[in-house]
């Protein structure tokens, strides 16, 4: 059969070398491509006629196929020029930019009687039916959900290679150039095609987290959620800033074990069974076969429509957000987040998102486009530390980094968040139990924030739900939480609110070691821990100065400064906790000196500035009175 192809270079060159290997079965007459071609790059292949006039080569060329190996944003408008000149057409993955454009594709090539195949290479295995087969017979018991995982390195050059790589949009024109979109690909449409989920109507939604270590506009590292119709999960993890290439797969969970399947080896494991290797057919080879013998094709556009409604919703999706340098290793050729490949294991063996396994980079806090503050939500902690969600590193807009997690001297201090020492006989904070009479004691009293969900999120912040408890009890207090990055003139504000809602039907009680005895220590509430070695150190509200003198003050605002910078932390609703000479950090006191008892809720809400520099009291003072 007569043969054109669009696309010379890139992976055009990949088709190149097939059409070399099916010389028997296929005939290359022409090349649509705006560029020269290199005359060696057609060694064995003839002399094909040059254009770049797609339409018009196929007609004088009479090709029966179009193969289109072109930028993503010409997928389209290509394939309908090739239908319309009565070409078959095997378009390059991904199908198209947008769903609107993979419409108009499936209308025009069922108008026209034509096949239009999408190059989805790894559909073409029959590792995928024979999984298919195992699922159905039962092999691991009911599918409870579907994982993905893929890690690649890239050089920085990869995403110069051409002017819409790692692009979203170019010239107004969608390109959709992400990690998922583009080089994982295959792998969302092979769990998609696993799970006998391919054509449009097949997902009911798709949550997205989408990042970029590269200066670029796209996705480099992104997580998904896809739940289809039926209610399964798909958790599809992926990432172009791995130190080393591990060969990404697909992981099928069930009641009785798993399936995994390695689709660039067409490999399939059964729990820990023997790894059984199937055949792969060419997608090309396939398309000629269906033409000339009518066998069925293994990609055709329709097939495709479950995966351009995950596109779709990539597309859509909020802008992907930076992950700062402190979280990378830039000392080789491409940028490196250490240990992601395991982050990205780890998301595909419990279907989870990046921010729900508690990755500091997944929650970040943006300002002016600045990464100023990360959020860990779920932290590998021992239970003895209180796990609970915070906000470090925390930067000013200058990057100099303002708090600190688990230092020596209180390996329970987490950057800046809600700590309560007891709250309904729970230890919330961390560390030892202040016991009345008897002092500082190791109990086995301590509790978890547990993150449950984001009801909000962008750039600047987010909403969230969390359930203080200890495990194995029932949680105590529903917390809703709203934290927020708001810029200024001299720097950028941190709103953070929470509510406790009490979940237990009783009143409850907070209390602070200094309503047990502890004279002073009555901390509990929002704390921010600061480094400790920090130059220079000085405090001071509006009518007072040092550490003496503001600890336990009710000032509407309190600054915390070094030679490097200033925290200024603004509330009106309780006293300061304030701690300079033996470690740095700032806390507001629920329970100074007596508790707090609450019947249904409990609110608070603390603003801080955080500047580069040292702020004078003038200065502070004038930047207070702006956050009440």
């Amino acid at each position: 059969m007569r043969v054109v192809l669009a696309g010379a270079r890139g992976f055009g060159a990949n088709y190149l070398d097939r059409l070399r290997r099916l010389t028997h079965l296929v005939r290359l007459v022409g090349i649509c491509d705006v560029l020269p071609v290199e005359p060696e790059s057609l060694e064995g292949l003839g002399s094909p006629e040059i254009s770049g006039d797609l339409p018009e080569l196929i007609k004088r060329t009479g090709a029966q196929i179009a193969i289109l190996a072109t930028p993503i944003p010409t997928h389209a408008d290509l394939t309908l020029a090739a239908l319309e000149a009565g070409a078959h057409v095997l378009v390059e993955k991904p199908t198209a930019a947008t769903l609107a454009d993979f419409d108009r594709m499936e209308r025009a090539a069922s108008a026209a009687g034509l096949a239009c195949q999408v190059g989805f290479q790894s559909l073409g295995s029959a590792a995928v039916p024979a999984v298919r087969e195992l699922i159905a017979d039962g092999a691991i018991g009911r599918v409870t959900g579907i994982g993905v995982a893929g890690s690649w390195p890239r050089p920085a050059a990869y995403f110069t290679r051409s002017a819409w790589a790692g692009r979203r949009v170019l010239d107004g024109v969608d390109v959709v150039d992400g990690a998922l979109t583009n080089p994982f690909a295959h792998a969302l449409a092979t769990a998609l095609a696993v799970a006998g989920a391919e054509e449009r109507g097949a997902v009911a939604s798709v949550e997205t987290e989408l990042f970029h270590a590269n200066a670029i506009e796209s996705d480099d590292t992104s997580a998904i959620r896809v739940t289809l119709a039926g209610g399964t999960p798909i958790v599809a993890a992926v990432t172009l800033c791995a130190a080393e290439r591990d060969e990404p797969y697909v992981v099928v969970h069930g009641e009785r074990g798993r399936i995994r399947l390695t689709y660039t080896m067409d490999e399939v494991q059964v729990n820990d069974g023997p790894v059984r290797r199937f055949g792969r057919t060419d997608l090309l080879e396939n398309l000629v076969e269906h033409l000339s013998s009518g066998r069925e094709l293994l990609v055709p556009i329709h097939r495709t429509g479950a995966f351009m409604q995950v596109m779709e919703a990539i597309r859509v999706a909020p802008e992907p957000l930076p992950i700062a340098d402190d979280h990378q290793d830039l000392s080789g050729e491409g940028r490196v987040l250490p240990d992601i490949a395991r982050v990205v294991d780890t998301c595909a063996e419990r279907l989870t998102l990046f921010s729900e396994l508690g990755v500091s980079w997944a929650v970040p806090l943006i300002v002016r486009g600045a990464v100023v503050a990360d959020y860990t939500t779920a932290p590998d902690l021992p239970l003895t530390a209180a796990p609970r969600p915070y906000l470090h590193p925390v930067r000013t807009l200058g990057g100099v980094v303002v708090t600190e997690v688990r230092p020596q001297d209180h390996p329970h201090h987490l950057g800046a968040g809600v700590a309560v020492t007891d709250l309904g006989g729970r230890n919330f904070w961390g560390g030892r139990t202040y016991v009345r009479d008897q002092g500082p004691a190791w109990l086995d009293d301590h509790g978890v924030q547990r993150h449950v969900a984001f009801t909000a999120r962008d750039a600047s912040g987010f909403t969230e739900t969390l359930l203080w408890e200890r495990p194995g009890e029932e949680p105590l207090v529903r917390e809703e939480r709203t934290v927020g990055a708001v810029p200024l003139a001299g720097g950028w504000a941190l709103d953070f609110a929470f509510t406790l809602r009490n979940l237990t039907g009783e009143p409850l009680t907070v209390r602070s070691s200094a309503t047990k005895g502890r004279a002073g220590a009555g901390y509990g509430g929002f704390f921010w821990r600061a480094p400790a070695d920090s130059k220079g150190l000085r405090v001071f509200t509006a009518s007072a100065e040092g550490e003496e003198r503001v600890h336990g003050s009710r000032a509407p605002w309190l600054a915390l400064s070094s030679e490097e910078w200033t925290l200024l932390f603004v509330q009106d609703s309780d006293p300061w906790f304030v701690r300079v000479a033996e470690y740095p950090g700032v806390g507001t006191a629920l329970a100074w000196d007596t508790p707090l008892e609450f019947a249904e809720e409990l609110a608070r809400r603390v603003t801080v500035v955080v500047a580069d520099g040292r702020l004078s009291p003038e200065e502070a003072a004038g930047l207070a009175a702006g956050r009440r």
